[in-house]
């Protein structure tokens, strides 16, 4: 059987890719644990600086498999908030603390949990044939996977709800014009514009760019003391970094600073 999670590293980019397009790549358990797992290999890996993250053949992820599920009788309760904490939100998770930052690619369609997926990522990229769309309402279902979390955050709560509360696909020029996504590319481009913009994360200062991560994502939360405190250890940490002082140094000698991820 194919792997369902395709990984390759290429110039200390690491290139993972859904790998079922006959499902539109949508996330059964076993792939989520596949990309669970992938995101923890890849935030630890020393030889990672950057992520890419897309899906194979000609959509995204079209959401949660729910073919196959427990049907509603055979549940007890704490079924489903257990399944919930434990399937999607840990995949969001994985995303949102991995320790490189991530681009999503966005080829096609991501559609519920596959377009929070995505908006978990820390730049999106999508191509002119992309579609985000919230489908929970129209299953009758609540979202899941942090999506009444993450977007608000991206794009304010009258226009999460709106998403959220009617389900309409939204077309990569409104997610672009909504700050949804960062770009828009022809189909074509999709590719070689995420490569281009992960080689020049991978050249980057990746503890510094850890760290801005991990404060960016959590300034939302806290208030400015605690961001600010966050902050002022952030630069503690980083200052210990062979970056920094090669950082420091390129500057004072006016040159180009050569950035080796440690």
């Amino acid at each position: 059987m194919d792997m369902l999670v395709r990984h390759t590293t290429d110039h200390h980019v690491a290139f993972l890719t859904l790998n079922r397009p006959e499902a539109l790549n949508a996330i059964t358990p076993d792939l989520r644990e596949h990309l669970i797992r992938s995101f923890s290999e890849v935030s630890a890996d020393p030889a990672v600086r950057a992520v890419v993250l897309t899906g194979a053949g000609r959509g995204f992820c079209a959401g949660a498999d729910l073919r196959g599920g427990a049907a509603a009788g055979d549940r007890v309760p704490g079924d489903v908030a257990r399944t919930i904490r434990l399937g999607a939100q840990r995949l969001i998770a994985a995303v949102l603390d991995c320790e490189k930052p991530v681009i999503a690619a966005v080829n096609g369609t991501a559609a519920g949990l596959g377009a929070h997926l995505a908006l978990a990522c820390d730049l999106i990229l999508a191509a002119e044939s992309a579609r985000f769309i919230e489908v929970f309402v129209r299953r009758g279902l609540v979202p899941d996977g942090g999506g009444a979390y993450l977007l608000p955050r991206l794009i304010g709560p009258q226009r999460a709800k709106e998403l959220l509360f009617f389900g309409d696909a939204l077309g990569a020029p409104d997610a672009e014009r909504l700050g949804l996504v960062n770009r828009v590319v022809p189909d074509g481009e999709l590719e070689k514009t995420a490569r281009e913009w992960a080689a020049r994360l991978a050249a980057g200062p990746t503890r510094a760019l850890a760290l801005t991560k991990q404060l960016v994502n959590a300034s939302l939360d806290t208030d400015r003391g605690t961001a600010f405190a966050a902050e002022a250890a952030a630069q503690e940490i980083n200052m210990t970094t062979a970056d920094a002082r090669e950082g420091i140094a390129s500057f004072v000698e006016r040159r180009a600073a050569e950035f080796g991820g440690r």
